[in-house]
């Protein structure tokens, strides 16, 4: 893949950080990372961000439509609101058409929630550093495992913090320009992160349920959230009387293997994972389509006869 150009030259000049996720502007956890970015007065920061909550959208794109890009109030920052999907964002702010220059690296996060696993498929805040990283960006996606009833918003501040020392050592290697170029990082943080050490997959299906506010809100972790606290978004469509109503829920439990992301995050360390953008499958299905489409092949032409 292409590496866009790199903007930091020396030592003295200031890495660009372009901040996006799919929780939307105004969520915590964008607020944070960004105050604890500036607060370094080491980068210059910028945020293209939805306008609303985009969890749970995976790669999507607006095709069809423009998208509006409104300025955003944040301090010490060039911010904006993006009509538009992590995805969209992410494109639209490396593309030098929103800001004048490239950024150095792009942070998605922090979500609301772990992305383990298959989740970083659904996930529209691993979305957001893919799309960076498929313009040539260095990326990352934080997530942090947010718990009804135990986490706070306070947490996002301690998963930045705990974040800074990645974040200086990717800009370092950027500098050096000896930072991989076929991957972006995907990062897990512990519900605990004071006191943190250092491929999950969920069985997704539907249930049915009897009103639009039945179960709880839905996290980009594919896992439920009751806390009362938190608001339930509901469709701008009405269901009509005779419509039958289903909600998302998670079947089966996480695999057990003690090398995967999730395993390491449940023990209590912060997880770092090298995603590619794209893979083939495994040698052994290459194999089985080898010997087996030449004899579907076959087939059609004989009943063709």
């Amino acid at each position: 893949m292409e590496r866009r150009g790199i903007a930091i030259v020396n030592s003295d000049h200031k890495p660009t950080i372009m901040v996006t996720n799919d929780d939307g502007i105004d969520a915590p956890g964008l607020r944070s990372v960004v105050r604890v970015l500036v607060s370094t007065n080491r980068y210059t920061v910028q945020v293209c961000a939805p306008d609303s909550e985009k969890s749970a959208v995976s790669h999507s794109i607006t095709w069809r439509h423009p998208i509006s890009a409104r300025p955003a109030d944040f301090d010490g920052v060039t911010a904006y609101a993006v009509s538009g999907t992590p995805a969209d964002c992410a494109s639209l702010g490396v593309s030098q058409a929103l800001f004048p220059s490239v950024p150095d690296l792009v942070i998605s996060g922090i979500n609301m929630g772990s992305n383990c696993g298959y989740h970083v498929v659904y996930s529209g805040t691993v979305a957001g550093a893919r799309e960076a990283f498929f313009h040539g960006v260095p990326s990352v996606s934080i997530s942090y495992d947010w718990v009804g009833g135990k986490s706070n918003v306070n947490d996002y501040t301690l998963a930045a913090e705990a974040c800074l020392p990645i974040i200086n050592a990717i800009l370092a290697e950027i500098r050096n320009q000896t930072y991989p170029e076929r991957c972006f990082l995907n990062i897990d943080l512990p519900t605990d992160i004071p006191n943190n050490k250092g491929t999950s997959i969920f069985k997704m299906g539907w249930r049915r349920v009897t009103s639009e506010m039945q179960g709880g809100k839905m996290l980009s972790t594919m896992t439920m959230d009751t806390d009362s606290a938190v608001t339930i978004e509901t469709d701008t469509s009405t269901p009509l009387e005779e419509d039958l109503l289903f909600r998302r829920e998670v079947r089966g439990a996480h695999i057990a293997d003690p090398d995967t992301d999730w395993q390491f995050l449940r023990e209590g360390y912060i997880t770092v994972t090298p995603i590619g953008a794209l893979s083939n499958a495994d040698t052994e299905s290459l194999l089985y389509f080898k010997d087996w489409l030449p004899v579907v092949a076959e087939h059609e032409s004989s009943s063709a006869l």
